[in-house]
């Protein structure tokens, strides 16, 4: 029966601490029960499978639950902690190539393109745009252009 609750108290240099269950009561822990002792801190959520010990309720099988950290891109709201790879590239598109404006979300890309003088196109004439790729482990790819998004900006957050 796996349980919730929360470290409120953790002994690092000692190797134990102390989780208040959600039935309010404190369980020992051991970091050697803990399966990502790196993310063990005051505070943090955790699932665990509760017993006791000659000392009295424990815990084992502790999992820190990592705290989600989203990310939002052009809109669209990425959990860090899916994304599986990243990959910026560019592709050749037709220079006269612009954003639909009945459906773009304004962004700061698209502002700064509007400030910036537009290059004279000739018809049929290409432009590389720069592009970013995100993979999430749910198998999903979101393709931003750099006409909606600082590509470098974002793929600095990418790397936290």
């Amino acid at each position: 029966m796996v349980m919730k609750g929360t470290i409120t108290t953790w002994f690092k240099d000692k190797g134990f601490g102390f989780i208040n269950d959600e039935n309010g009561d404190n369980r020992y822990f051991h970091v050697i029960k803990v399966a990502n002792p790196e993310l063990i801190r005051k505070d943090a959520a955790v699932t665990f499978e509760p017993t006791t010990n000659n000392k009295g309720l424990s815990a084992y099988a502790v999992k820190v639950i990592p705290e989600s950290k989203y990310l939002y891109i052009a809109g669209e709201r990425v959990k860090l902690t899916s994304i599986k790879s990243y990959l910026v590239y560019s592709e050749e598109v037709p220079a006269d190539t612009r954003i639909d404006k009945e459906n773009a979300v304004l962004s700061v890309g698209l502002l700064m393109n509007s400030i910036r003088p537009k290059s004279t196109g000739q018809p049929g004439a290409m432009r590389t745009l720069k592009k970013l790729a995100i993979t999430t482990f749910q198998g999903t790819t979101l393709i931003f252009s750099e006409d909606e998004i600082d590509i470098d900006a974002t793929v600095k957050l990418l790397k936290v």
